[in-house]
């Protein structure tokens, strides 16, 4: 084995137990606190509008009308929905039932309440920040806001990048409909 084989091996090694120790402080009771944190503050804060248009997402889900885009609004719900829960939710969901009984659900119940402040100010933003291709078609999501929000031209312009940003930008994950 060479110098140099060894020198990347020593730092492969390394650089793998730094990788491990910032995985196990992240994937903690730390990452849940701060998710808890940021939904109570963001409810707070907007003065809690996961309840406060509760009855105007009734109405509107309820109206028949579609958009001049052709989708109605039960329809991006629906989609909304899908893109959100998966079969990790629905499992997760079945296992706290399981192992925590049913007063696991209340508390389901609690962490939702608190977590919709954070999907709503996610929606808003994509809302807010949406750019219309040439086609027509609305492109929007993390990736825009963060650009368009922080005032970061540089970010996917082929300058300094983020990582992910640019990424994400190229994907077709935050094109089309629903965006």
């Amino acid at each position: 084995m060479c110098r140099l084989e060894r020198g990347f091996n020593v730092f492969m090694e390394a650089f793998s137990q730094f990788v491990g120790h910032v995985d196990s402080m992240i994937w903690s009771m730390v990452l849940v606190l701060l998710c808890l944190g940021v939904g109570l503050y963001l409810s707070i804060r907007m003065k809690f509008p996961q309840i406060r248009f509760l009855k105007e997402m009734v109405h509107l889900l309820g109206a028949k009308e579609e958009s001049e885009n052709g989708i109605t609004p039960f329809q991006a719900f629906a989609t909304t929905v899908g893109a959100r829960v998966g079969m990790g939710n629905i499992a997760g969901v079945a296992s706290a039932i399981y192992f925590g009984g049913p007063g696991s659900v209340f508390w389901m119940w609690i962490i939702t309440l608190i977590g919709a402040a954070s999907a709503y100010t996610e929606s808003a933003l994509g809302q807010a920040y949406k750019v219309k291709n040439p086609d027509g078609e609305y492109m929007g999501g993390p990736a825009y806001y963060i650009e368009k929000g922080l005032k970061c031209n540089f970010v996917c312009d082929g300058g300094i990048s983020w990582p992910g940003v640019s990424d994400a930008r190229g994907s077709d994950q935050f094109t089309g409909d629903g965006f």
